[in-house]
């Protein structure tokens, strides 16, 4: 049994009669009036929907009730004149918990976003199987939104001038277009099956846009279906009222964006309406993914704007006090402010800015009361719950949170040392005002502060601490140091990409005067964020700026900053690397780079043994010259590595770390161009086999490729990005990828690809090889040089190919182990590959070598054979006769021993 559970029931009734008669009166909610043809209806006739609301305890009694309702008659006592009943529903369900409702939707309804029965005090709660709508009310004297079985969207387009008449639904060219649209799409949809009622929703900007609603009982899938059969005869009634575009009436059956202010929408609409009563300006949203997202809004309370005017009025003979009154307007003003839009927190910064720039030009002093207002007004502008709208003014004007800072510490200076000591200590501000006396700079200077960031339980602390040695020189006047958390959420963080501020944001002012050092020590807001950087805001560049300011030490909850100037502090922490990952990754990295460069110096070392060996052919010598420079380039380029991995970038000049990326840079993209130069080789060698290249020709070609291009590319991202500071990471000494220009990608793109081209030319070749007329050009040498280039080719450039993408998913997933430990090992191991592929996976090679080492080694194997062994095991398998085929033979050696003997066929005519 359901005790307390009830229906609401909605019934729709028209009746026809005079004027007025029906006005809004409890439980009765009067929908619109409709004109209609007076030789039909003497009178206009009006549309009403009545709101009941029925108990029922259990099954039984809910069967009963529909019973009657399909028997209900109209009210005729009630109203003057004769009474339609055009629909009763019985959609929606609610029972009292705690003096609260709980509604739901009857079988095969559902609530249709954003919003439920009443939208000022109800919710949509979509947790859980069932949809259920909750309201902090007991009873409902209205509803605007119950449960449906199907609503489908439909929008046109009128060929006429949009005026603002229509944002306005009390206005007369709302009410006509509305009316009419209505009616007429009423006639042409009113013999649908299950079709109750459509009513227009919007009017938008493009000439006219019209957005409207069809409501109906049936399914939507089947409502759709019929409303898009008759869309021609809805589209030619709606012809004889408007001049309509052509294609533009279109109907649909879910919208992406859907709300109560906005309406329906589909992806990328953009709608724009005047803002609500009270304000001046308009307010943009654009339909994304997510829903309805305000781009651009400039509403300003009319107050503010009188304010401003009135700023204008007296800036040329302007006061102390008549600016002090001002300021103080201006403080219960936005006190008084129903809401913290992006219009007034731009006049609020734009009204400060001015009275700071006019007090500072006429060295106004500010008084204790005066900026007690202004910390006042800047508690209401920093309240955490204002920084969507700080995002959408950003947006557009993207200085106005570096403004408000500086304007703060401008009025700052203003306060005499006779109005001091003074202390405000606001919800998201703090600031704190001393004179500096003689016996004050005598002691370390201490500034501390505690804050409590919205949904936590953590208190934020803030330190500043200047010694008393800063104040030998002179004394100055005042000093004053002020803290804000908000501070950090609006001043943009265009440096280090993903990075944030972590900590207050702490300003410490002493007007004209300077000092050398200075402490700084920060709570940490966020404990999972990593790699610190000590900061300040450069008002010169509008960024965050690390010059003159390094972290002295880190703990799991605060961070130490020593600075050489004043201004305002923060520090940036990003989640980059997490902090489980970097003795795991340092590890492997330092392993793999002593294994890797032992391995290129054993490489080098096996070429220099075997050099004359290795270079008897112009393609063999041709090839070692590659995988030397290879080896080499990396060698070099693994070294500088180590040069950046042990400069500090807190504390060490930038020039050591700028060098090291530079060379670093340079000697991993020669690494990458002499791949690529191998694998031109590869290609020149297997498909222009009769072409003859000088060997001078060759060498100028391989160094010009192999070291000109990575050396023009390094100077061009150095000479583009550095300038700006966007060279170099700050956290580390390595291409930067947060930054705007991205250098990153000068690495990047090349070195994928070369990796790309050389697959290519792999494949190219295997190709050649299994067409037998390829062989017939090239002697034996030579074809075994292009298969073991071939052979190191296509396992090196995978694996240098996937170590770079490895590579790119840490910079795109930052926070998975697998991708930083993969990279670690497959970057670190470069010069081990090398060696096992590139010169140990040679044959040739291998057999100098194993004959070079057989005096080592006790239980080897006699070097050289008897004759009389070579004799027993002849070359050829079949009888040699050099007559069987007509041309020209000769007979060579290739080593020593009388038993390499090549047979070369130089000349053949048939």
């Amino acid at each position: 049994m359901r005790v307390g559970v009830f229906w609401l029931i909605s019934i729709f009734t028209i009746t026809a009669g005079r004027d007025g008669i029906l006005g809004r009166n409890d439980g009765i909610k009067t929908k619109r009036g409709l004109t209609v043809n007076k030789r039909k209806h003497p009178g206009p006739v009006q549309e009403y929907e009545l709101l009941l609301q029925m108990a029922y305890r259990d099954s039984n009694e809910k069967k009963n009730l529909k019973n009657f309702l399909k028997l209900l008659m109209p009210p005729s006592l009630l109203l003057h004149g004769p009474m339609e009943i055009i629909r009763v529903k019985a959609t929606t369900y609610c029972r009292s918990l705690n003096g609260a409702l709980q509604c739901a939707c009857e079988d095969d309804h559902t609530w249709f976003p954003p919003t439920c029965l009443d939208p000022q005090k109800c919710y949509l709660h979509t947790a859980g199987s069932i949809q259920s709508c909750n309201c902090h009310l007991s009873n409902l004297s209205q509803s605007t939104n119950f449960c449906e079985r199907a609503k489908i969207w439909g929008s046109f387009k009128i060929n006429e001038k949009f005026t603002k008449d229509l944002l306005n639904s009390s206005s007369a060219k709302y009410f006509k277009y509305t009316t009419g649209i209505e009616i007429q799409l009423t006639e042409a949809y009113g013999r649908i099956q299950g079709f109750e009622l459509v009513q227009v929703t919007q009017f938008r900007e493009g000439s006219i846009i019209v957005g409207y609603e069809v409501i109906g009982s049936s399914s939507p899938l089947e409502l759709l279906s019929a409303i898009e059969q008759v869309a021609e005869k809805a589209e030619a009634a709606l012809h004889k009222l408007f001049p309509l575009e052509d294609g533009s009436f279109r109907v649909f059956g879910e919208a992406q964006c859907n709300s109560i202010v906005f309406g329906f929408g589909s992806k990328s609409d953009e709608y724009t309406l005047p803002c609500s009563s009270g304000y001046t300006g308009n307010i943009t949203a654009r339909c994304q993914s997510s829903g309805w997202q305000v781009i651009r809004e400039n509403c300003v309370l009319s107050q503010l704007e009188e304010l401003k005017k009135n700023f204008s009025a007296i800036a040329d003979n302007a006061t102390e006090a008549a600016v002090s009154s001002l300021v103080q307007n201006l403080s219960v003003i936005v006190e008084q402010s129903p809401s913290t839009t992006a219009g007034n927190l731009a006049s609020v910064v734009s009204i400060l800015g001015k009275v700071s720039t006019l007090s500072l030009a006429n060295h106004f002093k500010v008084s204790n009361s005066t900026m007690e207002d202004v910390i006042s007004i800047a508690d209401h502008v920093l309240n955490s719950a204002s920084i969507p709208n700080w995002t959408v003014l950003l947006q557009e004007e993207k200085h106005a949170s570096s403004l408000l800072l500086e304007t703060l510490e401008n009025i700052s200076t203003l306060v005499p040392p006779t109005a001091l000591p003074l202390n405000f200590s606001g919800e998201f501000i703090n600031w704190k005002g001393i004179p500096a006396t003689k016996s004050q700079c005598q002691k370390d200077y201490n500034y501390q502060t505690e804050m409590l960031p919205q949904n936590t339980s953590i208190t934020i602390r803030g330190h500043v601490l200047i010694g008393s040695d800063q104040f030998q020189k002179s004394l100055p006047e005042t000093i004053i140091s002020m803290a804000s958390l908000t501070l950090g959420n609006i001043l943009p963080v265009t440096q280090n990409g993903n990075a944030q501020v972590n900590g207050p944001v702490i300003s410490t002012i002493i007007h004209n005067y300077s000092i050398s050092e200075i402490f700084l020590i920060f709570s940490k807001i966020e404990s999972n964020l990593t790699q610190p950087h000590c900061v300040f805001w450069d008002f010169s560049h509008l960024q965050w700026n690390s010059v003159g300011c390094h972290l002295v030490n880190e703990t799991a909850d605060t961070v130490i900053c020593r600075c050489t100037h004043l201004t305002s502090f923060s520090f940036l922490m990003s989640p980059f690397v997490p902090t489980a990952i970097i003795p795991v990754v340092q590890w492997i990295t330092y392993v793999g780079l002593a294994i890797s460069i032992g391995s290129l110096i054993l490489c080098l070392i096996i070429e220099t043994l075997f050099w004359k060996q290795v270079k008897k052919n112009q393609t063999s010598h041709t090839r070692h010259i590659c995988m030397v420079n290879i080896a080499l380039s990396l060698l070099i380029a693994n070294v500088w590595f180590i040069v950046a991995a042990t400069v500090d970038t807190t504390a060490n000049p930038s020039g050591v770390c700028i060098a090291a990326v530079f060379f670093t840079h340079f000697f991993y993209l020669s690494l990458f161009f002499w791949m690529l130069m191998l694998g031109i080789l590869l290609a020149y060698r297997i498909i222009l086999v009769f072409h003859q290249m000088t060997m001078p020709l060759m060498m100028a070609v391989g160094f010009c490729v192999g070291y000109g291009c990575p050396f023009v590319i390094s100077v061009i991202t150095t000479a583009v990005t550095q300038p700006s500071n966007g060279y170099i990471r700050k956290d580390v000494c390595w291409l930067n990828w947060s930054n705007g220009s991205k250098p990153l990608l000068a690495f990047v793109i090349p070195a994928l690809t070369i990796v790309a081209v050389n697959l290519v030319v792999v494949l190219l070749v295997l190709m050649k090889l299994r067409r037998p007329t390829v062989g017939e050009g090239m002697n034996r040498d030579d074809k075994a040089t292009v298969i073991r280039m071939g052979k190191s080719l296509l396992i090196l450039t995978p694996l240098l190919g996937l170590t770079w993408g490895f590579g790119i998913g840490t910079m795109a997933d930052s926070q998975n182990l697998a991708w930083h430990v993969i990279f670690a090992l497959l970057n670190a191991f470069q010069g081990f590959f090398i060696l096992c592929f590139g010169i140990l996976l040679d044959s040739k090679l291998r057999q100098l070598l194993l004959n070079k080492l057989s005096p080592l080694i006790s239980w080897k194997k006699p070097s050289k054979q008897n004759s009389s062994d070579l004799s027993a095991k002849p070359k050829f398998s079949k009888a040699f006769n050099p007559l069987q085929h007509k041309g020209i033979y000769t007979l060579s050696h290739t080593r020593d021993s009388s038993n390499d003997v090549t047979l070369t066929q130089f000349l053949s005519t048939e």
